[in-house]
């Protein structure tokens, strides 16, 4: 499959989760925090989306990651600090939807997620390297097989000095699940 393909795919899925929440492309690029045209060449099959601008999208959306960028073992998306890949992602019976994914930070900067939908948990396993990650204001460091989690429903960040990898699990409750709270300090 080809970039141009990639890029088709994803901004129809995009449009059709868009239409199917009753979003106008104003509202959800207004939600998202992108601009119209951005959003309208990315849906159009334009241009690519960056990893943070498809997390942007999936919030107000409801959906996870994986609903945009298809939940193909191998598929990849990447930021200015962080690399993804699908391992697995894993459909639940009440709705949940558990994704796997290989991740490599890049030393030298700060990767800022936006918040997630309600209840959406996140857990890291470093494999190699060092971490720093968590929600905003508290993040908390980790080590080569140490794991670090948190309900990411505020924005979270991840970051390292030298390089790190892991592996990140996100769990997105199904839309009738209770939400998570985070946990009390």
């Amino acid at each position: 499959m080809t970039t141009a393909d990639r890029r088709r795919i994803v901004g129809e899925r995009i449009a059709a989760l868009r239409a199917e929440a009753g979003l106008s492309l104003s509202e959800l690029a207004r939600q998202a925090g992108i601009g119209k045209g951005s959003l309208s060449e990315i849906e159009s099959g334009q241009r690519n989306p960056t990893l943070d601008t498809l997390y942007a999208v999936a919030g107000p959306l409801g959906v996870p990651l994986t609903s945009l960028l298809g939940e193909t073992s191998g598929t990849e998306g990447s930021g200015e600090y962080l690399h993804a890949q699908i391992l697995h992602v894993e459909h639940h019976s009440d709705g949940a939807t558990t994704e796997v994914f290989w991740l490599r930070v890049l030393p030298g900067g700060i990767r800022t997620s936006p918040a997630h939908g309600p209840g959406v948990v996140e857990h890291v396993h470093v494999v190699a390297g060092n971490l720093r990650a968590g929600r905003v204001g508290d993040e908390a460091d980790a080590s080569q097989g140490d794991s670090l989690q948190w309900i990411s429903d505020v924005p979270h960040t991840y970051r390292t000095d030298a390089g790190a990898e892991a592996v990140l699990t996100i769990h997105s409750p199904g839309r009738n699940s209770p939400p998570r709270r985070a946990p009390r300090g």
